[in-house]
């Protein structure tokens, strides 16, 4: 088998690309692996916004931080029903009334959901039963800081194959529900 040597007319990734390839490479793999917590090379949803957001997406946040950063990708800014990704808290009932109108994608394109992404205190609060793939038999994650209807909310709008992605965030680890897992309150 022959040896993998980098090429040397590549260049090397500076620390923003690096942090964002990080990044990038953790949400797949969160999102391989529902409810297996990873950890992500910075705090927030800034790393996450930096490495999945460019001038191609349409983003909504209800951050005025994030907002900038967001800005700086060149991704327009729109109404949370028209947005490819929304970084928001869901700790409210306003925020369970925006999330209930969401891009679910179609039956043709299921992957024009979209993907939401929001802060949550992992390891903590009500138990949640998870099926589904990438989950061998079920699995069990606590996820604290949400509102209570989060769950409703999200099994109304994933009618697979259409529905959303969820990234949660607490400090520097990331936990993903994609629309293929069941969630059920324990």
């Amino acid at each position: 088998m022959p040896t993998l040597t980098a090429d040397p007319q590549l260049p090397e990734p500076d620390a923003a690309e690096a942090r964002d390839n990080a990044t990038f490479h953790a949400v797949l793999q969160a999102l391989s692996r529902p409810g297996t917590v990873y950890g992500l090379p910075g705090a927030g949803a800034c790393p996450v916004a930096q490495a999945l957001v460019d001038r191609e997406c349409r983003v909504w946040t209800d951050d005025r931080h994030l907002a900038e950063v967001l800005a700086m990708t060149g991704a327009a800014m729109v109404a949370p029903e028209l947005a490819d990704h929304l970084f928001l808290s869901l700790d409210s009932a306003e925020a369970m009334d925006r999330l209930s109108r969401v891009r679910t994608g179609s039956r043709l394109y299921p992957d024009q959901g979209a993907t939401v992404v929001a802060p949550a205190r992992i390891s903590q609060g009500p138990a949640l039963d998870l099926a589904g793939p990438g989950i061998a038999g079920a699995a069990r994650l606590c996820l604290g800081g949400l509102h209570a209807d989060i769950w409703r909310v999200r099994a109304r709008l994933n009618r697979y194959p259409q529905g959303i992605e969820m990234l949660f965030h607490d400090g520097a680890a990331l936990v993903a529900l994609p629309r293929s897992t069941t969630v059920t309150e324990v």
